[in-house]
């Protein structure tokens, strides 16, 4: 089977510039891109009606993809593009289109109002059901927009990449982290750039009884975070030795401390727990939101 990187179209802002962003992620990784526009059949009464006929559907459900495609190639002339539409709904299709590919990318809108709510449950659906890592990204990403600004302050795709940032949890399982920084790592040593990675605990309930919340204590739990932390990246310092990791260990909500690092970061790592059940589209409130809220693109590691 042919390693790829997927991209799932279905004409949107948000969906070319993933489609974009999909392309410069196969370029780094030297895979070809596959681009699946998934459209649903429309009712025979829709098709047929004067302002939703056979022209608008075909024009959705070819004209779209080809250009877009054709456009991609044209801007990434070095790079092996193919195109394939599958009717269905996304959020059954792409999982099952994804299956033996390396990464599947997505666009998400930011979610404000009905619109974005809705277009945020086809991915949130995606996300859930696929155990390919999945990246989704925002309607205007730009390639500079990864990157550092020039000497003079001005956006440029020259410059150094930004950070990579991964969130990982080791209160109950360093396991559950080694997925999410196995993608993370990875992609920072093709970006050539550094890896800061946030780990977020919380103290014992206990503690809120305890005399000033017993200061002397909580000292004592974050150095055993830090050097649990230490223990966890050991390993990866040595496989990955260009790399320079940032490692940071916060006390309080995990979604707040990413998504302030997600402000000079290129890409966000997260992970969520596989699920193998047909019911529920559940990612894991940490995960849920920094999707929600980071400004970059975020890729979402599946793991047991």
């Amino acid at each position: 089977m042919v390693r790829t990187v997927v991209a799932g179209l279905d004409g949107s802002h948000e969906s070319r510039a993933a489609a974009e962003w999909a392309a410069r992620e196969a370029t780094l990784r030297g895979l070809p891109l596959k681009i699946v526009h998934v459209w649903e059949p429309m009712p025979e009464p829709l098709a047929q009606a004067h302002l939703l006929g056979t022209e608008t559907e075909a024009h959705w459900r070819e004209r779209i993809p080809r250009e877009a495609t054709d456009g991609i190639r044209l801007r990434h002339p070095g790079l092996a593009v193919t195109m394939e539409q599958i009717p269905g709904r996304a959020g059954e299709v792409l999982p099952e289109a994804a299956e033996d590919a390396d990464l599947l990318v997505l666009g998400s809108r930011a979610l404000s109002g009905v619109g974005g709510f809705l277009v945020g449950s086809v991915g949130h659906a995606v996300v859930a059901h696929t155990e390919v890592p999945v990246v989704l990204v925002r309607a205007g990403e730009q390639a500079d927009d990864e990157h550092e600004r020039d000497p003079v302050g001005h956006p440029s795709a020259a410059t150094r990449f930004r950070s990579v940032v991964a969130g990982i949890d080791i209160t109950d399982s360093a396991d559950s982290a080694d997925a999410v920084l196995a993608f993370a790592f990875e992609e920072a040593d093709r970006r050539a750039t550094d890896l800061e990675v946030v780990h977020s605990w919380s103290p014992p309930p206990y503690s809120v009884y305890a005399p000033a919340a017993d200061p002397e204590r909580r000292d004592g739990t974050a150095r055993q975070q830090a050097a649990r932390l230490t223990d966890v990246l050991s390993p990866w310092r040595r496989k990955w030795p260009a790399v320079e990791v940032i490692a940071h260990t916060r006390v309080g909500s995990a979604a707040d401390h990413l998504g302030a690092a997600a402000l000079r970061a290129s890409l966000v790592v997260v992970g969520r727990r596989i699920r193998r059940h047909a019911l529920g589209t559940h990612i894991g409130p940490v995960t849920h939101a920094v999707l929600h809220h980071a400004p970059v693109p975020v890729a979402v590691v599946a793991h047991d």
